[in-house]
């Protein structure tokens, strides 16, 4: 992404203040990143192979303008920010300040097109546009790849949406070697959401993998199987397998809750309803539908399937789990430059 004038960024006059919009689309890990070796720089404990999703985009407009009284004003979806979530986007604006040489607080505007009641999660897409936003409207000249490594400084998963379609993290041992790469695919590829349950969870993302890396006993066995995981992931995606994919993104999934539930004390995102729809995805499967689950840190199911198919498996999922709310995601584009706010 080319950066704006270094001259306009700098701010030199009321009409040149430094201000950027993009837009990014969310993600679903297939195979998961779960724990990170380096908290401060994001570094995770494995590399991660994800499928960026169409029509889930968050925009958010940066401007270097002062702010509010000399502090970062963030406003996400119509509403002011304070506290830990302000803190967050502020930290990483301070990152961008100290790589381009701009002092000025922002004003930061953010808007997701997806609910956050739709069982996807924000952040992803909202650092991806953060990072694009802000370091396009502080002068810097990002290529894609060191894009998503700035994104990954904000939240791990964000530097994967910097990418559209299939997407692996490299995990790496710092700064420079943790980044994301688009991953070349012909399949046919569609995600099933399944909502189960709109609640926030209990215990949250970062939480959880410092309690699993520190105390499951399953947590190195689960790094090791994830890394041949994803080499059998990425063959598959070369073969054009599908099914040896959905097994492996199931199994890998699986594998990580398993790691969480194994945590002293256990972590358990799962409600009964969950099992529920395993074993509905799983007797889909014996009749003949393509469909393999997924799940994040949370009770609400993603399934992967075949897109010609991806109506088929939503119908069947609607039958069977008629109180969740089922929605079809196909593979969506990257990061990128709005016209305007």
């Amino acid at each position: 992404m080319s950066a704006v004038p270094p001259e306009a960024a700098a701010g030199s006059s009321p009409a040149a203040i430094p201000t950027a919009t993009a837009s990014a689309n969310t993600n679903i890990a297939l195979i998961k990143y779960w724990g990170k070796v380096d908290e401060v720089q994001a570094i995770p404990a494995t590399s991660s192979l994800s499928l960026t999703l169409g029509g889930t985009r968050t925009t958010t407009t940066v401007s270097f303008d002062g702010g509010d009284g000399a502090a970062d004003s963030v406003t996400i979806n119509g509403s002011s920010s304070s506290g830990a979530e302000l803190a967050r986007v502020s930290r990483f604006l301070d990152l961008v300040r100290s790589r381009s040489g701009i002092t000025a607080a922002a004003t930061v505007t953010s808007r997701a097109s997806v609910p956050l009641a739709a069982g996807l999660a924000s952040s992803a897409a909202g650092f991806a546009a953060l990072a694009a936003a802000a370091s396009r409207a502080a002068g810097m000249d990002l290529d894609d790849r060191e894009l998503s490594r700035l994104a990954r400084r904000g939240s791990g998963s964000a530097t994967r949406s910097i990418f559209g379609g299939l997407v692996r993290w490299n995990a790496g041992h710092d700064d420079a070697s943790s980044y994301a790469e688009p991953v070349a695919c012909e399949m046919d590829l569609a995600m099933v959401v399944v909502v189960l349950s709109k609640s926030d969870k209990s215990i949250s993302s970062t939480r959880g993998m410092r309690a699993t890396m520190s105390t499951s006993p399953l947590f190195p066995a689960w790094v090791e199987a994830s890394g041949k995981d994803l080499q059998v992931a990425l063959e598959a995606v070369r073969a054009g397998d599908l099914e040896r994919l959905g097994e492996v993104v199931e199994g890998n999934a699986l594998g990580m809750h398993a790691t969480m539930m194994a945590a002293r004390p256990g972590i358990i995102y799962w409600l009964p309803q969950t099992v529920a729809a395993l074993h509905g995805i799983r007797a889909m499967r014996q009749e003949g539908l393509p469909a393999w689950a997924t799940i994040d840190a949370g009770p609400n199911v993603k399934v992967l399937t075949e897109g010609a198919r991806a109506e088929e498996v939503a119908a069947a999922l609607r039958d069977r789990l008629p109180a969740a709310a089922v929605s079809v995601r196909r593979p969506g584009g990257g990061a990128r430059i709005e016209d305007g706010p």
